[in-house]
């Protein structure tokens, strides 16, 4: 018995090691850089209303999920939307679903970070998207709403850049608002604490 204990111990150690809760664990707002076919951008993100979306981020961050995909959605005065498909359109291995954590006060506006999901309230996995625009419909209110957990603090002209981009509509999706041109997130990166 002792020694199935320590083994589940041994298990549970090694594959919490790249989770995001353990990724500057101390830092409240970590900074991340994507790095796009279209230019860099850099994200603050906030642990301090949004602690399980971001752990949930930054663990995709460590695994490189994010590395070589596609922003799939882009409605340029709403959002653009990525982090799940890679440049061959398959879907990214995700982890479970996450709390939706939209109550945090936190609003959807311009230029902030935000989780995307199905349906359901907390179904959430990799997917996130950026507000083009001020959103409060995706605010929660009589229903939930779309948790914001950061914002972008550095390269807002890429995103001028995106908006011009023309959109089609998407057989192998089957999704509207598809970028003809591919606006490719090449990687995430994790800034060092400041």
């Amino acid at each position: 018995m002792r020694h199935l204990f320590l083994l589940l111990l041994v298990l549970v150690s090694f594959g919490s090691v790249a989770k995001g809760e353990f990724l500057q664990k101390d830092n409240l707002f970590p900074r991340v850089k994507f790095e796009t076919s279209e230019g860099n951008i850099v994200v603050e993100l906030d642990r301090s209303r949004a602690a399980i979306t971001v752990n949930n981020f930054l663990t995709y961050v460590e695994q490189k999920r994010y590395d070589n995909t596609l922003f799939h959605r882009l409605e340029p005065e709403f959002v653009l939307q990525g982090g799940g498909y890679d440049r061959e359109l398959k879907p990214i291995k995700n982890f479970a679903e996450i709390i939706n954590e939209s109550g945090n006060g936190l609003k959807n506006r311009l230029y902030t970070i935000s989780m995307a999901r199905q349906t359901g309230p907390h179904t959430a996995t990799s997917q996130f998207f950026f507000n083009l625009n001020d959103n409060p419909s995706l605010d929660p209110g009589r229903n939930w709403g779309y948790a914001v957990f950061g914002n972008v603090v550095e390269g807002m002209e890429v995103f001028d850049k995106i908006k011009v981009i023309e959109t089609q509509f998407n057989e192998k999706l089957g999704w509207d608002n598809y970028p003809k041109k591919p606006v490719v997130l090449i990687r995430v990166i994790l800034l060092p604490s400041v």
